[in-house]
């Protein structure tokens, strides 16, 4: 009877196993055949995917039966794009140390100002804190396009449209960082501020000498979640920066010409880059941070 749920056990497991890699296989199946379209030429590319490129193709594709030709290994691999992309097209590092310009500010900002808010609502008492922080969780529940209009208005007030602060300052005031660290810092015990009160500490003394030292893993992972975020943007700049110059790299790719896939297939690849580096690196972090969040609300 034992040996039989052992078996019963280790055949749950392998199935679920193999269910598991096939989904881990159809999500990172794009990723790597635009890794892989990066190091073709642009003939090879335009031979393999004519049939769906254009209205005519996939009209006929349909017609016919025909689908794209999805090649996994090149004929002859070539580093073309990636030169046109990086040396011969400047725009492409232009809007890469645009998108540093709007992205490193927000996630120093944010860093900084919801850890102190998340501090107040986490270890301090006062009027109204858990409706006001009901709010926030509010807001951070409404879809992006809520608040679009209303950061408009405001940015046009202040008059920052058309310039980076428009979108920094709405992103280091965003509201899901306060809610993450809010509740990591509900973990961290009570005595260590009670403690410090007795000796005399300020306010400001427990925050960054106990509560931010002991908040890392948090802050990492908030780090990593923010970049995701904010590299990825794209309404914020179309909206607020008129100025296309200014437009930061997640706004390139829909500028490439439709006969250069190729360029297309380079830039996406080194646009992946930063996100796939920062997630491996801080992968542990970003577990961790999120775990230890949840533990008490």
């Amino acid at each position: 009877m034992q040996a039989t749920k052992h078996i019963k056990k280790k055949l749950t497991k392998a199935a679920l196993s193999v269910v598991l890699l096939a989904m881990a296989v159809v999500f990172l199946f794009p990723l790597i055949l635009t890794v892989i379209n990066s190091f073709m030429r642009e003939q090879e590319i335009e031979n393999s995917y004519s049939m769906v490129t254009s209205s005519s193709g996939e009209q006929e594709s349909v017609l016919s039966g025909k689908y794209a030709n999805v090649k996994l290994i090149p004929d002859m691999v070539t580093l073309t794009q990636y030169y046109t992309a990086l040396i011969k097209r400047t725009q492409f590092l232009i809007k890469f140390w645009n998108s540093l310009i709007i992205v490193v500010p927000i996630i120093l900002g944010q860093i900084l100002v919801s850890s102190m808010a998340a501090y107040a609502f986490a270890k301090l008492e006062f009027i109204f804190r858990d409706k006001l922080f009901f709010t926030y969780v509010i807001i951070m529940m409404m879809p992006f396009q809520v608040t679009l209009v209303p950061n408009y208005i405001m940015a046009s007030g202040l008059g920052i449209v058309g310039s980076y602060w428009s979108i920094i300052l709405p992103g280091i005031f965003g509201t899901f960082g306060v809610f993450l660290m809010r509740q990591f810092m509900m973990y961290i015990p009570d005595a260590y501020v009670e403690s410090a009160k007795v000796d005399g500490a300020s306010q400001l003394r427990i925050f960054f000498s106990i509560i931010l030292p002991m908040s890392k893993t948090g802050l990492a992972a908030l780090a990593i979640l923010v970049f995701i975020d904010n590299w990825n943007m794209v309404e914020q700049p179309l909206i607020f920066l008129q100025d296309i110059n200014m437009h930061p790299l997640s706004t390139y790719l829909s500028s490439i010409n439709s006969g250069e896939m190729g360029i297309a297939f380079a830039a996406s690849t080194i646009y992946m880059l930063p996100m796939l580096l920062i997630f491996l690196y801080g992968e542990n972090y970003l577990v961790q941070g999120i775990q230890l969040s949840g533990l008490k609300g």
